[in-house]
């Protein structure tokens, strides 16, 4: 009588899988973030956005929680991840705003707030593998 044995059978890796959990869980915490501590999220809604700026803060973070979830569901893997990229596209002036008013800022701080801006680029990139691999 042969016994099955103790050792787990090891599953292949999933890149895919790890490239969407990259994308969706940041999406997440960010997310939650904008509910838990709005105040920074306020401070870099553009002036020129018609409406309140927490508005736009609780907004941003129902999408960033709708999208970080479709991400993370496989079943609406593709749709999340051009939700994500439109998303990404859609919080660009926000990042600009912030930019801007930081400027003055001592320096690590207008360094960290320009160096976002090129960051959209790689995030938009990763967001279509990610829609590619679904």
């Amino acid at each position: 009588m042969r016994f099955p044995s103790p050792r787990r059978r090891r599953t292949r890796p999933d890149p895919a899988g790890r490239r969407a959990a990259v994308l969706a869980y940041p999406l997440l915490g960010m997310g939650v973030l904008h509910f838990a501590v709005p105040q920074p999220f306020d401070a870099i809604v553009p002036s020129w956005i018609p409406g309140s700026a927490r508005f736009w803060t609780y907004a941003s973070g129902v999408a960033e929680l709708a999208v970080g979830g479709a991400v993370a569901t496989p079943s609406t893997r593709r749709l999340g991840a051009t939700a994500a990229i439109g998303l990404f596209l859609a919080v660009f002036p926000a990042n600009v705003q912030m930019a801007w008013d930081w400027r003055r800022k001592p320096w690590p701080y207008a360094v960290g707030a320009v160096g976002r801006l090129p960051l959209q680029y790689p995030m938009i990139t990763h967001a279509l593998r990610v829609r590619s691999e679904a």
